[in-house]
């Protein structure tokens, strides 16, 4: 097994941990961390002998408790898995931290996160009495990449190359569908089988949202086709209200703007002008200024401006359209290096 259980859990000395704290801001990943945490640790023995697991709004958080302080009956170890602890009201969480501060040696407590925010006296208590197991997929792009590759690695079946690529670009945020595509793909094809695109495509569906980065990345490059099938992403598989779009176009504008006429000559006096920690995202406002020029800024400001009224009905035009135009014309602002060349026309006589 690999992923966040794997990599977490190897770094004990194999012997299980009292208490886990599953944690993470998508469901799907985070059950699935938590099925893998539960299968490791009940092993060889019998789940219906080890695993007592309790959820929902109904729950009895001292039955919980009870089964927690209960030695295991014809099983070497005990696994309590309470879910959605966020909902757990302010005297609950305080009997589960005060049980975390003297556990049974026999039994594995994982809370699993949920709804709502988890009580921070239990990730204090949890990380003092065990581990704290992490489903959160890094938001910068060349560790979700790695993320990506780990978890197919470890796959019942084999991408190759170009499908692997197919399906990360497909997939975009939305990385909560990789486990059940998977499986799938594994019961479709059989397990150790390996997968090429064509056999991908069927078991795709709709694509997946894309990062806010990937849409002003192609504006920059003046790759209008990319852009414009990013902000559908956006907007459709995203979910993402226009305003929002906007928001993020103006906020990357912005940033060029403060650093127009700023002196700034570095990502990092850039980084320090925007009050950035990132030097990378402020070296990349700082060349694209470079590349536009401070009319070219005040061009995409100017479209900005008429973008925004244009959402506010001041044309009627459908929000799509005018959030195609946008796009479209900053992306013509930027290098021509990525458009394709018009077409020389014959002279006239």
């Amino acid at each position: 097994m690999t992923g966040p259980v794997a990599s977490q859990m190897s770094r004990t000395s194999g012997r299980p941990a009292p208490v886990y704290l599953v944690k993470g801001d998508d469901s799907p990943l985070v059950d699935e961390a938590a099925r893998d945490l539960i299968h490791r640790l009940v092993g060889d023995e019998d789940p219906g002998l080890v695993v007592e697991d309790r959820r929902g709004p109904d729950l009895d958080v001292g039955a919980a408790l009870d089964a927690c302080s209960t030695p295991p009956f014809l099983a070497s170890r005990r696994v309590v898995v309470v879910r959605d602890i966020g909902q757990l009201r302010a005297g609950e969480a305080d009997q589960v931290a005060a049980w975390m501060a003297h556990p049974l040696e026999t039994t594995s407590l994982v809370l699993v996160s949920g709804a709502g925010p988890t009580p921070p006296k239990l990730t204090s208590a949890a990380k003092k009495a065990g581990q704290i197991i992490d489903a959160t997929v890094p938001t910068a792009r060349d560790p979700r990449s790695r993320w990506l590759a780990q978890r197919l690695r470890a796959a019942p079946i084999q991408l190759d190359a170009r499908a692997a690529a197919r399906l990360g670009d497909h997939l975009g945020e939305d990385l909560g569908r990789l486990a059940g595509l998977l499986e799938m793909l594994a019961a479709a094809y059989g397990e150790g089988a390996t997968i090429c695109p064509d056999d991908l495509e069927p078991f795709l569906g709709e694509a997946g949202s894309v990062a806010p980065w990937e849409l002003t990345d192609a504006i920059d490059q003046g790759a209008t086709d990319t852009a414009l099938t990013v902000l559908h992403r956006m907007v459709e598989a995203g979910q993402r209200h226009p305003l929002v779009v906007m928001a993020v176009l103006h906020r990357h504008y912005a940033a060029m703007l403060r650093l127009d006429g700023s002196g700034a000559s570095s990502a990092a006096e850039a980084a320090q002008t925007l009050g950035l920690k990132s030097p990378f995202v402020a070296g990349k406002a700082l060349s694209q200024l470079r590349r536009l020029g401070s009319e070219g800024v005040a061009q995409a400001v100017r479209a900005l401006a008429a973008a925004d009224l244009d959402l506010r009905g001041a044309t009627g035009w459908p929000h799509e359209m005018v959030l195609e135009v946008l796009v479209a014309r900053l992306s013509r602002l930027g290098p021509s290096a990525h458009r394709r060349p018009r077409p020389r026309t014959g002279s006239r006589r």
